[in-house]
C-alpha cells in the first residue's frame, strides 16, 4: 500500500507518510497518566466508598477529607498534601469484604497495641507470630509492631510479617536492624530464605592441634 498513490491527492503514499512524520510534534518526555482524581471523606473507620466498594485508608484517616486517584489498574488514596498514603489494586464489580492494605494498620497497632485482638489483620498473620502477640503484654507487643511498620515500610506486609515469625521462631531478638535485614531478603526472593548458616566449619579453628 505504501507504494500506491493515493486515491485523491495522486502522490505516493509513502511520501505523504514521510510530510507526515515531518510535521508530526515530538512526543512529551512524560507518559500520559489517565487518572480521574476525586474527594472523599472517611468515615469514623477511615474507610472509603470508591465505585460501590469500601476501601480502608486506615484508622488514622478518620473523618479526614483525601483524594482518591482512580486508574484502570489501581486506586490510590492521597493525604491533605498529595502523598499517596496507601495503594490498592482496583476492584471491578461489587464485593461485600472490606478492601484494604493490611501495612496501614501497624501505626496504629504501634501507638495502641492493646487493639491487635481486635486488628483485622490478625488473621492474616501465621500462628507463630499470632500466638506470640497474643501471649504477650501490650507493652512487649509495642516494639515489635514498630518493627513491622518501619519494614513494611521498606518491603512489604508479607516479608515483614514472615521475617518476624522467622525471628520469634529461632528465639532469636527482634530488632528492626534484623528484621530489615530478613525482610529484604525474603522480598527480593533470596533461595535461602533466611535458612541459618551453619557454622560447624569453624570448629576446625577452636580445636587445638599437637604440635610435633
Amino acid at each position: 500500500m505504501a507504494q500506491g498513490k493515493h486515491w485523491r491527492k495522486d502522490i505516493p503514499i509513502i511520501e505523504l507518510f514521510a510530510r507526515d512524520k515531518q510535521a508530526s510534534l515530538m512526543l512529551p518526555g512524560i507518559g500520559f497518566d489517565a487518572v480521574r482524581y476525586e474527594s472523599r471523606r472517611a468515615d469514623k473507620r477511615g474507610h472509603i466508598l470508591i465505585e460501590g466498594n469500601t476501601y480502608a485508608a486506615g484508622p488514622a484517616y478518620h473523618r479526614r477529607r483525601v483524594t482518591v486517584a482512580i486508574r484502570h489498574d489501581r486506586i490510590d488514596i492521597l493525604d491533605e498534601t498529595a502523598q499517596v498514603v496507601v495503594s490498592f489494586g482496583r476492584v471491578f464489580g461489587r464485593v461485600a469484604e472490606t478492601i484494604f492494605e493490611p501495612a496501614s494498620y501497624l501505626p496504629l497497632l504501634r501507638n495502641k497495641p492493646g487493639s491487635w485482638s481486635n486488628s483485622p489483620i490478625r488473621e492474616l498473620v501465621t500462628d507463630p507470630l499470632r500466638d506470640w502477640l497474643d501471649t504477650h503484654p501490650a507493652q512487649e507487643r509495642r516494639p515489635i509492631f514498630a518493627a513491622l511498620d518501619k519494614t513494611a515500610r521498606i518491603t512489604d506486609f508479607m516479608a515483614a510479617t514472615r521475617a518476624a515469625e522467622h525471628l520469634i521462631t529461632r528465639g532469636d531478638r527482634v530488632s528492626v536492624d534484623a528484621m530489615t535485614m530478613l525482610a529484604t531478603r525474603f522480598h527480593q526472593g533470596d533461595p535461602n530464605e533466611g535458612k541459618g548458616v551453619d557454622l560447624a566449619v569453624y570448629d576446625t579453628y577452636l580445636t587445638p592441634t599437637a604440635i610435633g
